[in-house]
């Protein structure tokens, strides 16, 4: 039985669960039909690029806000507090400690991610 236990860092997220979720429910992941690069700044973090719209889903360290639809850069420390309560995200994106390039519609479905990465801990 699967557990939806949420990632404690954004290494956790997308080093473990992430890849997990996209191997165990690859198709759930194609509906999210979106390209991700995080660039999580500080200690813990680092830069993930999240292809959800290939034959084969996945997530790879590094690349460059040009290899996705939307690029994401937040510090460390916030990314934690979007782990706990997604709905932070928003207040963190008004309050500037949030950046979005590229596409911000597709900011949206990121909340369809962090999901995936939940179910991918079991």
């Amino acid at each position: 039985m699967a557990t939806t236990t949420k990632a404690k860092d954004a290494q956790e997220l997308f080093n473990v669960q992430v890849p997990e979720a996209l191997k165990n429910y690859p198709d759930k992941a194609k509906e999210v039909d979106a390209t991700f690069f995080f660039d999580i700044t500080g200690e813990g973090g680092g830069k993930w690029t999240v292809d959800l719209k290939s034959d084969e889903p996945s997530v790879k360290t590094g690349g460059t806000p040009d290899s996705a639809e939307c690029g994401i850069v937040v510090a460390h420390e916030d990314f934690k507090e979007i782990l706990k309560d997604p709905n932070v995200g928003m207040q963190l994106y008004f309050q500037g400690k949030l950046q979005v390039t590229g596409n911000p519609v597709v900011a949206t479905k990121l909340q369809e991610l962090l999901s995936l990465g939940a179910e991918g801990d079991s």
